[in-house]
């Protein structure tokens, strides 16, 4: 199975040229630790790309790279993994670790799917970046997983079931996710430290049920709490706040922002 972009030309440049030379501006040489996850958003370039980037840079890309993400589109199903094959980017092919993924799916709620990923854009922005950081290494390999809204019951068992499954593997768990959306710039800072604080204090619970009860508008919370279980589960005892933006950082109007942050659990 081939899954072609869906939004290069539009999220990030379609030429490998003018996209090299955009993630050159995004991307800084940093000291890099070894991290069990970061969250890193999934906006057009332009408006979180230097977020992403700041983050990227500061972690060592392994060649296995699980990626978790919302399904924005309502196709597939629940909790969908890209079963096997290749994602094509414009810098070329990134295969899927088909033998990780066959272990994820036999045990619910993942399931293999391949249509809920097809016009989804959470997990697509991210390859790029990945490619470039890690040096265009031709042994990466990516899982990609997008999630519906599910339970915080069905968070915990799909964060366990993807830690087990990573126990014998170095790898890094992705979390695509925007936080605050279509608010003024104020009220996102103000209820995006609610879910920042919570995952800085590495407490996926309190994420999920803070997002839920303040109804915060980021849209991976659902990965963001599966990947944060799963992460703490192989190890994770710490994690940092990269960057934080909005999109009226770009723009500058603070009325209606979209907010990124970059985050490294690790």
């Amino acid at each position: 199975m081939v899954r072609y972009p869906a939004v290069a030309g539009q999220f990030y440049p379609a030429s490998p040229e003018d996209l090299k030379m955009m993630l050159d501006s995004m991307c800084e040489p940093a000291p890099k630790i070894k991290a069990k996850a970061v969250i890193v958003p999934h906006a057009g370039y332009i408006y979180s790309g230097r977020v992403a980037g700041a983050t990227y840079s500061r972690v060592e890309i392994p060649d296995l790279n699980v990626l978790l993400g919302p399904n924005h589109t309502g196709f597939g199903r629940r909790v969908s993994v890209f079963p096997d094959g290749i994602w094509v980017t414009p810098f070329g092919e990134v295969p899927v670790n088909s033998e990780v993924s066959k272990k994820l799916v036999k045990y619910p709620p993942y399931e293999p799917d391949v249509n809920a990923h097809i016009y989804e854009h959470s997990l697509e922005v991210q390859l790029p970046f990945l490619q470039y950081c890690s040096g265009f290494r031709e042994t990466l390999s990516i899982v990609p997983i997008v999630f519906s809204f599910i339970s915080y019951d069905v968070c915990e068992q799909a964060g366990k079931i993807l830690a087990e499954s990573l126990s014998d593997k170095d790898g890094l768990i992705v979390i695509s996710s925007d936080f605050s959306h279509y608010v003024t710039q104020e009220k996102a800072k103000e209820m995006d430290k609610l879910a920042i604080d919570a995952i800085l204090d590495l407490n996926p619970y309190e994420l999920y049920t803070r997002v839920v009860t303040y109804d915060i508008s980021m849209c991976g919370v659902v990965p963001a709490t599966v990947g944060l279980i799963a992460a703490k589960l192989l190890g994770a005892t710490a994690a940092e706040l990269v960057m934080y933006r909005t999109s009226g950082d770009v723009t500058g109007n603070y009325r209606e922002v979209v907010s990124y942050g970059g985050l490294i659990i690790y």
